[in-house]
């Protein structure tokens, strides 16, 4: 495997070796696992010592250890559990792992983390199984609401349907005849609104499709459908009223509760520019449980550089100057931009999103942001798009000079066999979510044929190639379990359970890689691989206990695992009751 410069830089910023600090033997307070108050979870203690863990610090150094040392919000020790014990003083509070795997925490390289606690307190719609359920559970929902609430999120998914027919409007006004509803599919790409809601966007038989959008027709008489896929989306969500300052602070507190309990202690939040105000006020009020990375849109470029923002500005809990764009649709949504046409709707290729329009804006954008300081990341999920943005990449990065830039391809989901090595050469991180790997994989030969899928979620090719992987979720697209991640990258097993072997087996990585995708990885794609992602020495003390060591049972069944413990900032945020 040849190393990519980013590759390089990561390990060599992050390969700190262990050290030991100098104590006398002193008194302990010895705490089990199991026999932690929750009124003591909350106390922040000065110093705290977990034992008689499985530990992997993702350091080459020293990969194993049985204990680990904090000291205020660092990590001071890693080591054998004797040596580490003696570090502890009157006032340390010792946990004892019994035996469990012991992981840095893991850093989620992409979520929607407001959307996300949005989603948590709104009507679910992913695991409906028909058209009939989703118009039922529709149902229910409104009917505890007052009159003329909007309804929005949803995440439905078609694709659990007997026949995968689109849903249409006449599927849900009879059950929402007196409100406006706009709810999303899972990928956020195309969204069902009622007859009230597009009254109230001003759809109609006449609206032309905006360009990268497209308003999908009733074939015969050409009224909308209900269904409003990529930037056709605004027409009606422009509508939608802006939640208050109370709910958004809401949203953000249910979204780092749910975090804690599944071990994330950091996440890039693809939409969080406009939320640090929010993260802001929940850090004041000592609720903030996760550090944050908040992106801003690419074509609000320069705002940023108006604001003096820079790649990774902030502290350690939030930090801003990440810019995210778009360069295509989805492949639920038939979005997805590819070079050839898809297999079960041969008159479309996908679209290029609006971002792309007119042409050379999206050049112009990575240019001055990139010039100015600013980390882009842009969407790419077809073929077409990949090529496209790594071609700009390329060119912006002979253009404006050598600097460490690390230039991101959010999703990059489906690759020509021949870009992959590009990524490496180019330096280009691959920020990637597995959990879609184990649904697509149900549907997507449907679309774009097993040729193509050959160069579908490439984890391995990507890594031997010498690419910097960096995973997440895209949470609330998917469900934000790190764990199911994992199990989706080594395993490569769909949801439907037709694919035992794995679909494209050839592309499954190792636990091992798939942990550092999740924490060395995603450090090194927001340029915090000197803080997190690894057990080591002057580290933040970021780490998560899990019930049991996925490195050494069956990979069916790491999917299964639970987190037993959260510590963030050296202070115990979540245990398993």
């Amino acid at each position: 495997m040849v190393l990519s410069p980013v590759s390089r830089q990561c390990a060599s910023r992050g390969a700190s070796g262990l050290r030991w600090a100098a104590a006398g033997l002193a008194a302990t307070v010895a705490i089990s696992l199991t026999g932690m108050s929750p009124a003591a979870d909350q106390q922040r203690s000065e110093d705290l010592i977990v034992v008689n863990a499985v530990v992997r610090t993702m350091s080459e150094a020293a990969p194993l250890a049985e204990a680990v040392a904090v000291r205020g919000n660092r990590i001071l020790a890693v080591g054998d559990n004797e040596t580490v014990r003696r570090l502890a003083t009157a006032h340390t509070r010792i946990i004892d792992a019994q035996g469990r795997l012991l992981l840095p925490g893991f850093n989620d390289a992409h979520v929607h983390f407001l959307s996300g606690g949005q989603q948590l307190e709104s009507v679910d719609l992913r695991t409906a199984r028909s058209p009939q359920e989703l118009a039922q559970r529709l149902q229910r929902f409104a009917a505890a609401l007052p009159p003329g609430r909007w309804i929005t999120g949803g995440d439905w998914d078609h694709e659990n349907w007997p026949g995968a027919a689109l849903p249409t409007k006449a599927l849900i006004d009879p059950v929402t005849p007196d409100r406006p509803v706009f709810i999303r599919r899972l990928d956020g790409h195309m969204g069902l609104a009622n007859s009230v809601a597009l009254r109230l966007g001003g759809v109609t038989r006449d609206t032309p499709d905006p360009a990268g959008g497209l308003i999908v027709r009733d074939p015969r008489t050409r009224e909308p459908t209900g269904i409003l896929k990529d930037a056709a989306m605004s027409l009606v969500s422009a509508r939608i009223p802006e939640p208050t300052a109370d709910q958004r602070l809401a949203h953000a507190r249910a979204a780092t509760e749910h975090a804690a309990r599944l071990g994330v202690t950091s996440v890039q939040d693809m939409s969080g520019g406009g939320a640090i105000e929010v993260y802001e006020a929940l850090r004041r009020r000592g609720e903030l449980k996760t550090r944050i990375y908040a992106m801003s849109p690419l074509p609000q470029w320069r705002r940023a550089v108006r604001a003096g923002l820079k790649a990774g500005a902030g502290d350690a809990w939030l930090r801003r100057g990440g810019l995210k764009g778009f360069s295509d649709g989805s492949l639920g949504s038939t979005t997805a931009w590819f070079f050839e046409p898809y297999l079960d709707s041969p008159g479309t290729c996908g679209l290029p999103s609006d971002e792309m329009f007119p042409e050379g804006a999206m050049l112009e954008r990575v240019r001055g942001a990139d010039r100015a300081g600013l980390q882009v990341m842009v969407h790419a999920i077809g073929d077409r798009a990949n090529d496209r943005m790594l071609s700009i990449f390329e060119q912006v990065a002979r253009e404006n000079g050598p600097r460490d830039r690390r230039f991101r391809i959010e999703h990059a989901q489906h690759l020509r066999l021949e870009d992959i090595p590009r990524f490496a050469r180019s330096g280009v991180i691959a920020s990637m979510q597995p959990s879609h790997c184990a649904d697509d994989g149900r549907w997507a030969e449907k679309r774009i044929g097993a040729q193509r899928a050959r160069g579908t979620y490439a984890f391995r090719s990507l890594l031997d190639a010498g690419a910097v992987l960096a995973f997440g979720t895209d949470w609330n697209v998917a469900p934000l379990d790190p764990l199911q991640g994992i199990s989706a990258a080594v395993t490569r097993c769909t949801l439907d359970g037709k694919h035992p072997d794995g679909w494209v087996p050839e592309q499954k990585i190792t636990v091992e890689e798939a942990v550092r995708a999740y924490t060395v990885g995603s450090a090194c794609a927001e340029f915090a691989e000197r803080e997190k992602g690894r057990l080591v020495p002057d580290m933040l003390a970021d780490f998560v206990l899990l019930s049991q060591d996925i490195f050494a049972i069956a990979p069916a069944e790491i999917g299964k695992t639970r987190v037993a413990l959260t510590v963030v900032d050296g202070r115990v945020v979540y245990r398993a009751e």
